[in-house]
């Protein structure tokens, strides 16, 4: 029997000696059908050489995120497309969708209509009967969800990757209780409060400092909805209300008027807030945020992907939160990167 060529294999495959040199070195670049007709014809004539497993698809994975410009969510994105690229265009093919949170229906329709061309979904999401609906609808049709940030308890999900919200507010409130040892006022100032991250945060802001702090005063939280005017308001008017503020926690956005209004009434005081960015990192720098609590965007995106890939490619189920669990990082000027 000849030898078997390139050549050879091509004219048996119907395709060119280099598609066949591609497939046989497992180079990629070639379309899964011919991928096959390649080995189909290789194993057929006999070639005596390991062949490269039958080219699969990459697997298709969409990713939604908020459409809120925050610092955590622009982060977040270029976060999962380095991972994604980490792994290889021959792995997995990474697609970004952004949806306003205010339109959780619009959300849930693009998640039920991504079962149909996609592998898996990760996605961030707040606690509605839609997104609950969407979630069980995906479960349906074979598709495992990771939610992401923000947890939705009860929900349908493979499993959620994310901090611990209530621990970080209680870790938040054990710092603020040991920066402060006499009486005061401690002003909070929440993201939007029917967001479910942002009311765990202040619940467990508050358990810790009545625990620890009883002789500290705490303030009607202001609920700034994430709009920088509406928190420039409530804070301008909670300050010129209170008689002695010794802290700030702010669970969210906003961080900007406050160093504006802290300086405009030449007030200093134990300032505890969320993430590490340009603005947090300076107020930092300048002494007017003592701690920083960051959630550490690139361990979120490594983690959410590392375990679709392993349920997609091993059948593995992770503990819904243990497996997903985000370690919160404690920022101080003394620590920056």
């Amino acid at each position: 029997m000849k030898k078997l060529t390139l050549q050879r294999l091509a004219e048996l495959a119907g395709v060119g000696v280099a598609t066949v040199d591609r497939v046989l070195n497992d180079r990629g670049g070639v379309s899964p059908a011919t991928s096959r007709k390649v080995l189909q014809a290789a194993r057929e004539a006999g070639l005596k050489r390991p062949l490269p497993e039958a080219y699969r698809h990459p697997w298709q994975i969409e990713v939604f995120l908020s459409g809120n410009p925050s610092f955590f969510f622009r982060t977040l994105a270029s976060d999962f497309a380095a991972v994604a690229s980490q792994h290889g265009y021959q792995r997995l093919t990474l697609h970004k969708t952004y949806v306003a949170e205010s339109q959780p229906e619009k959300l849930a329709q693009l998640m039920m209509a991504a079962c149909g061309k996609r592998d898996g979904l990760i996605v961030f999401g707040h606690d509605y009967p839609a997104i609950h609906e969407a979630l069980v609808w995906c479960r349906a049709q074979g598709v495992p969800v990771i939610t992401l940030a923000t947890d939705i308890p009860q929900a349908q999900r493979l499993c959620h990757v994310g901090i611990d919200q209530y621990q970080a507010g209680k870790t938040a409130g054990l710092l603020m209780s040991k920066s402060l040892h006499e009486a005061g006022e401690v002003i909070m100032l929440s993201g939007r409060i029917d967001y479910r991250a942002h009311r765990q945060r202040i619940d467990g802001f508050r358990d810790a400092m009545e625990k620890r702090a009883p002789h500290i005063r705490l303030r009607e939280v202001l609920s700034g909805q994430d709009q920088r005017e509406i928190i420039r308001l409530l804070f301008g008017q909670a300050l010129r209300k209170a008689q002695q503020v010794t802290g700030i926690y702010n669970t969210g956005v906003g961080n900007s008027e406050i160093k504006t209004l802290l300086q405009r009434h030449n007030l200093r005081c134990t300032v505890i807030t969320h993430e590490l960015y340009s603005v947090t990192r300076q107020m930092l720098n300048d002494d007017m945020v003592s701690y920083t609590l960051d959630q550490n965007a690139p361990a979120h995106a490594r983690l959410a992907l590392d375990i679709l890939l392993r349920h997609l490619e091993t059948g593995f189920q992770p503990d819904i939160y243990l497996d997903g669990k985000v370690e919160l990082r404690i920022i101080t000027a003394e620590n920056m990167a």
